[in-house]
Formats: C-alpha cells, sequence, structure tokens
C-alpha cells in the first residue's frame, strides 16, 4: 500500500492578539475566519489556512518575523498590493519576471514580513 502524499496543512504566524490578526488579515486577503479565540485564530483560503498564533498559545516566538513563513498566491496582485497599501502594511515594489513569478513582500500590524505572489 503506498502511503498518502504529504499534505502542508497550515503555516504559523506569530502575532501580538490573534482575534485582531484573524480580521486584519481576513480584510486584506479574503480569508474566512475558521477559528477565533484569544490563543490562535485560524483562517482557511481555497488552498490552504494560516494559523496565527497570539502570546497565550505558548508558543515561543515574537512577532516581527523578518522572513515570511509562507506566501499568499492571489489571482490580482496589483489590487492586493493596493488594498494592502491601504491597510498599512508598506507593501514594497513587484518585482519578478512576468513568464515566471511576480511578487512583493508586506508587513502585517505586527511586522511580520508576508510575500504575496502572483503563482
Amino acid at each position: 500500500m503506498t502511503p498518502p502524499p504529504t499534505a502542508i496543512t497550515t503555516a504559523f504566524i506569530p502575532v501580538r492578539d490573534a482575534r485582531a490578526g484573524a480580521h486584519w488579515y481576513a480584510d486584506a486577503f479574503g480569508l474566512g475566519i475558521a477559528e477565533e479565540t484569544d490563543f490562535s485564530s485560524v483562517l482557511a483560503g481555497s488552498h490552504g489556512q494560516v494559523t496565527l498564533m497570539g502570546p497565550k498559545s505558548g508558543i515561543r516566538v515574537e512577532p516581527g518575523l523578518p522572513w515570511a513563513t509562507c506566501n499568499f498566491r492571489v489571482d490580482d496582485l496589483a489590487s492586493v498590493h493596493e488594498r494592502l497599501a491601504r491597510l498599512g502594511a508598506h507593501p514594497g515594489d513587484m518585482l519578478g519576471d512576468p513568464d515566471r513569478c511576480l511578487f512583493f513582500t508586506a508587513t502585517d500590524p505586527d511586522g511580520n514580513t508576508l510575500l504575496v505572489t502572483d503563482r
């Protein structure tokens, strides 16, 4: 019998307030809030999920990661870039190769680096 393929089920991001973070990520990326507690919040998209880990979760990582824990693939990179600018996420320049992948980085309210890609 062949074992099932490995699946990555969630990316973890440390935040100061899991509930507030959930609403920011939902607004920023159009994700649905699947679970929202003081410990952690889970946001789901069509192809995966993100778990925001607050201080009460016991995670030993401080928010403000200088590198992205995952990428957020979006259908319209330009509109998400504009939305993140309005939300104060300081999106950087769009970089990459249009034939391979375009991307930019931004920061969430806790200073975590986010990577946003078009594929």
